[in-house]
């Protein structure tokens, strides 16, 4: 009786230090999980607290190795904005990125949907230049277009050979739109063209809300290559300051205040500021156009 009544209580503490077990194990499991978020979280985020920290301090104290402020000092960000040229950097630059995601959706959308929709000879032989097209580097093109815009159009010293050219298409959004234009059904195209709607009407009544996802993305991704573009401005608009850019006018200011670290900091967070609070209010939209894209081939 005494060994039969024993037994019980071992399986109890035996099931309970099983459980104890997983339980440490879970909580451990947890911890090495969170422990790398928060170690990849703190790469990406601490050069930001830098610049950030950096441009709030002093002059002086910018040039030592102290990484809090002794003084927060915001009138830097005033003495930024204030700077001769950097209203007109800001409205050139705002032109050529919402001019230019304009024009790229506009004009690659309707391309996408032809060559996702459509059957016709030389549809692959087109898709394969539009893949062709992703491949090649600016590099490559770039002294025959600008002595095209230059030497031809005499558009040197604006942002008008930038931005035309978008009116004619981006193949990265062209196939980036494709890719997602397939995995819509194509009953909705035929049921569409039953009620009487011609492909155009189809692509802007039906399509078009159904890409609104692919869309956002192409328009983001769109947007953060004109703001952030050096190479273009470089290249067209250096001979003139009143056609310079963010990205072209930082690297004027900081040769100008190369010892000023803080107004070269404060510079760098007024320039990206639009774009991180953009993309926190449009993450969603910009991750689910671009994981829902080439799901079908």
């Amino acid at each position: 009786m005494a060994v039969a009544s024993t037994l019980p209580r071992r399986r109890t503490a035996a099931a309970s230090a099983a459980e104890r077990t997983a339980r440490r194990r879970t909580v451990l499991n947890w911890v090495a999980v969170h422990a790398l978020a928060i170690a990849a979280a703190l790469f990406f985020v601490l050069p930001f607290v830098f610049v950030f920290l950096t441009s709030v301090m002093t002059d002086k104290q910018a040039l030592t190795s102290d990484l809090w402020p002794h003084h927060w000092q915001w009138s830097n960000f005033t003495k930024v904005w204030n700077t001769d040229g950097f209203l007109v950097w800001w409205r050139n630059t705002l032109l050529y990125a919402a001019a230019g995601t304009a024009l790229t959706v506009v004009s690659s959308l309707p391309v996408a949907y032809a060559l996702a929709k459509f059957r016709f000879r030389g549809r692959n032989l087109a898709l394969m230049a539009v893949v062709s097209m992703m491949m090649l580097p600016p590099q490559v093109t770039v002294i025959p277009m600008y002595l095209f815009w230059a030497k031809q159009l005499h558009l040197s010293g604006s942002l008008w050979p930038l931005i035309i050219p978008m009116a004619f298409g981006d193949a990265f959004s062209i196939f980036l739109l494709r890719q997602f234009l397939l995995t819509i059904p194509k009953e909705y195209m035929e049921a569409a063209r039953i009620d009487g709607c011609g492909e155009l009407r189809t692509l802007l009544r039906v399509v078009l809300p159904m890409a609104k996802p692919a869309v956002a993305a192409v328009a983001l991704f769109q947007f953060f290559y004109c703001w952030n573009d050096y190479f273009g401005p470089q290249i067209y608009a250096s001979e003139n300051p009143g056609a310079w850019t963010l990205s072209y006018g930082l690297d004027s200011f900081k040769s100008a205040h190369h010892t000023n670290w803080n107004l070269t900091m404060a510079a760098t967070l007024l320039v990206m500021a639009p774009v991180l609070v953009l993309f926190f209010f449009a993450q969603r939209a910009f991750i689910e156009g671009v994981t829902l894209t080439g799901v079908k081939g």
